[in-house]
Parts: structure tokens; C-alpha cells; sequence
């Protein structure tokens, strides 16, 4: 990959981050605290949908912004013909990698807002110097093999259906889709890839939000999936199913329509350059 499609993926996909993340922070707070094993109002209900929003502003852009370069450098080493049936494997192949890549940046980001989400009294400085202080760095990691195990299959479902969908438009129109198509496109596969990937995500709070030293705690998806289907059943592996979806659908829309608008905006600018 160029240096120009470099940069213009590094620069999109931290813009497009940073947007999603802090529009959407409250619907994510309310996800959070619904899958909380103490309950939703105890962790805070409707009060503070905003805490622990400083670690989210931080880590979006780098977070964000590694996912769509690996993203976009594992397209450009495979180079798959665009007609090419192979086409959907190599976006999945790069969506895992750039989830893998990303996960290092968004686990410590996402520990630290997910216990100030459910702690609002608590401040997100005081949350992480515990952490560190407690758990040392390895704290800051807890969850990244659940974190993982939760967004490789999401991106496996969503990044293969959202470029199947914008080509699919693209050949009935007649032409490459515009911004606002691929948002809508991105919403639609965001929106799927949510509701079928919950019971991670539900396995991935509770291990974050666990005692240090319980066997939740631990890190082991399946002990943690097993653990909320013997005290809740199916509607607690689905918690949150609803505003996590809706997220994620508006998220979809936003990111990925912001990351293409971006991305072209600054690759025409980069080719209008002497």
C-alpha cells in the first residue's frame, strides 16, 4: 500500500472512531450496565451515562485507526481480484487481523471505561491507577482473549457482508456507491453482526468487570457463557441485546460512512498534490 492509501486509512479510520464512539457513548453505558452481573439500575441505571468517557476519547483514534490500516495493508497484500469468489475471505482474513492488532489498543481502553460505566461515582484516572496498582499491567488485559474471541466473528459477519452489500448496490446502479450508501450499507451489516455476537460481548463484560481473583476473572469465555446460562438463561446471554444492536447499527452507519467519505476525501486531495 502506497503511502498516500497509507495515511488516508490511518487518518479515516481514527476519525471515524472517535465520531462513533463519543456520539453513541450513552447507548453503550446502558448496554454495559445491562449486562452487569449486578443489575442494571445498582450499576447505575439512567444516572451518568457518560462516565468513563475520557479513556473511550483516548484510546478511539489509535484504536480505530490500527484496525483499518491492517485492515486495508492484508486487502493490499492478498490482492484479490475484485470478481474474484476469494473476494469475501480476504476481507475476512483482513477484518481478523485488524482486530487482533486493534484489540491491543482497545482492551485497556475498554477495561477502564467498562468499570467507570458501572462506578460512575468512581473517577476513570482513579479506576486505572487501581487497576495498575492491584492488577498491574496484565489487569489492564483482562478480557483481550474474550475481547478477540468476540470481535473476530463480528468482523467476520459484518466487513464481508458491508463490501457484499456496497457491491451488490454498486452493480444495480451502475456505479460506485456514495458515502451515505456504504453508511447504510455498514448499518445493516453492524446491525446483524451485533445481535448474533452477543453472548461474547455479554462473556467479554463479565470477565472484565470481575473480582480480581474470581474464577470469572480468570479470562475462560466459555466457564463465563456457561456461568450466565445456569443463573439466567438464554435472556441473560442476549442482555443488552437491544440498545447493543442499536449501537452498533447507528455505529455502522457512522463509522463506516465516515471512514469512506474520509478516506476518499483525502486520497482525491493526495492526488491533486503536484
Amino acid at each position: 500500500m502506497d503511502r498516500p492509501g497509507f495515511t488516508a486509512s490511518l487518518v479515516a479510520g481514527g476519525v471515524a472512531g472517535v465520531s462513533v464512539d463519543l456520539i453513541l457513548f450513552p447507548l453503550d453505558t446502558i448496554k454495559t450496565r445491562l449486562q452487569s452481573p449486578q443489575g442494571f439500575y445498582k450499576a447505575g441505571g439512567f444516572y451518568g451515562v457518560y462516565a468513563g468517557v475520557p479513556s473511550t476519547a483516548i484510546g478511539s483514534f489509535p484504536n480505530a485507526a490500527a484496525f483499518f490500516v491492517t485492515y486495508e495493508y492484508v486487502k493490499w497484500i492478498l490482492n484479490t481480484d475484485a470478481s474474484s469468489y476469494l473476494m469475501p475471505v480476504t476481507h475476512m482474513l483482513a477484518a481478523s487481523a485488524g482486530e487482533v492488532v486493534a484489540c491491543l489498543i482497545r482492551v485497556p481502553s475498554e477495561v477502564v471505561k467498562q468499570r467507570a460505566q458501572v462506578s460512575a461515582s468512581s473517577g476513570t484516572f482513579h479506576i486505572f491507577s487501581n487497576i495498575l496498582c492491584q492488577e498491574g499491567i496484565q489487569g489492564l488485559y483482562r478480557g483481550y482473549k474474550s475481547t478477540v474471541l468476540r470481535e473476530i466473528p463480528f468482523s467476520l459477519v459484518q466487513f464481508p457482508l458491508w463490501e457484499s452489500l456496497k457491491a451488490l448496490w454498486s452493480w444495480r446502479q451502475g456505479h460506485v456507491v456514495d458515502c451515505w450508501q456504504s453508511a447504510v450499507c455498514g448499518a445493516f451489516a453492524g446491525g446483524f453482526a451485533a445481535a448474533v455476537t452477543t453472548p461474547l460481548d455479554v462473556a467479554k463484560t463479565r470477565i472484565m468487570l470481575a473480582k480480581a481473583g474470581s474464577s470469572t476473572a480468570s479470562g475462560n469465555i466459555l466457564s463465563a457463557l456457561h456461568a450466565v446460562w445456569r443463573t439466567q438463561g438464554l435472556s441473560g446471554l442476549f442482555a443488552g441485546v437491544f440498545p447493543r444492536m442499536a449501537a452498533i447499527s447507528l455505529g455502522g452507519f457512522i463509522f463506516l460512512g465516515a471512514y469512506d467519505q474520509t478516506r476518499s476525501f483525502l486520497l482525491e486531495l493526495g492526488r491533486e498534490r503536484p
